[in-house]
């Protein structure tokens, strides 16, 4: 990974702002998540303008231009296009040599892309990989039930991989259980319309996010220790060599279990959330950026990312940062 960008909406609501809202408290969201705030994309504003000023940073800092790019991967649940929109990303930036194809994974897709684009990487097919992670959920939640609106925000971070003489994708592991599917969903609701007798279709639209919080932290707490240890034993490496654990910025109180169960010190763990609220597949990157561009993370340091949400999926990425 030799460069990295985020972009954020300008517009944010704090948990002042929550209370007016639903019957909540800057206290009550605070002591459950750890957020104090989040920003939230206007009605004009689209996924793929801040995906694109994402992706622009990450090239910057990478030392290439656009036309060095092979491929753009968009990790996002929250595309502006049901059809997609990593290509139009790759308008937006002159990309003009990158084919481009949006992945969905939830708030695991930034790690499933990171293993998809290393792939395409080792394979010697492509060099150069812009990975975007986006997602625009103020979209699709009910601004009227405390338990989810309180949780999320907007955001798109995004990485430059590079093909290079030393891998320093160092071990990964990447896991799906659909039996607990229905613990998280954004869910398609259908009404039957006839189009002549006996012929019907189903219409309808997407409805909001539906979340059982107390599985789904149950779940987190299991699972994302085992998906790092795993990752871990093929990296060849220990816990005690993890610089930093970089994990989706779902809640603070995860991020805290798991690095108790990990063994790894507070002051190893990367946090935004209390910003940024849950930003999903942009969680990853967003605060690996802020973490780079503040001079925490250093070239060379091992990462230990994890990202974790519906499907239910989950998995971890073990790698360096830099050239």
């Amino acid at each position: 990974m030799t460069g990295c960008g985020s972009a954020t909406p300008s517009k944010c609501l704090d948990n002042q702002a929550m209370s007016v809202l639903v019957d909540t408290s800057d206290e009550w969201i605070r002591t459950r998540t750890g957020i104090r705030n989040r920003h939230i994309a206007a009605a004009d504003e689209s996924l793929a303008t801040l995906a694109a000023q994402a992706g622009r940073d990450a090239i910057a800092m990478a030392g290439i231009t656009p036309d060095d790019i092979d491929l753009i991967l968009l990790a996002t649940s929250t595309a502006d296009d049901m059809y997609g929109s990593a290509c139009k990303i790759q308008a937006e930036l002159g990309a003009t040599r990158a084919v481009a194809f949006d992945l969905t994974a939830a708030c695991s897709g930034f790690i499933f892309g990171m293993v998809t684009a290393s792939q395409y990487i080792r394979t010697g097919v492509y060099r150069h990989v812009l990975l975007i992670g986006a997602d625009i959920h103020s979209r699709w939640v009910n601004w009227q039930d405390r338990t989810t609106c309180v949780l999320f925000g907007d955001g798109a971070g995004a990485v430059v991989m590079q093909a290079s003489s030393q891998d320093k994708l160092l071990g990964f592991e990447m896991r799906s259980d659909g039996s607990q599917n229905h613990y998280l969903n954004l869910a398609y609701q259908a009404q039957a319309q006839e189009l002549v007798s006996g012929v019907s279709v189903g219409k309808g639209c997407y409805q909001t996010v539906t979340m059982n919080g107390k599985e789904v932290y149950r779940f987190a707490v299991q699972k994302v220790p085992e998906v790092i240890d795993k990752a871990l034993y093929y990296a060849n490496l220990n816990v005690e060599d993890i610089d930093w654990l970089l994990m989706h910025q779902a809640n603070q109180r995860i991020l805290d279990a798991v690095a108790e169960r990990l063994g790894i010190p507070a002051d190893k763990v990367i946090s935004n959330l209390a910003e940024y609220g849950n930003t999903s597949a942009a969680s990853i990157p967003l605060a690996l950026n802020e973490a780079v561009r503040d001079g925490k993370i250093q070239v060379n340091d091992v990462i230990a990312a994890s990202g974790f949400g519906a499907g239910l999926s989950w998995g971890a990425v073990i790698f360096q940062w830099g050239r």
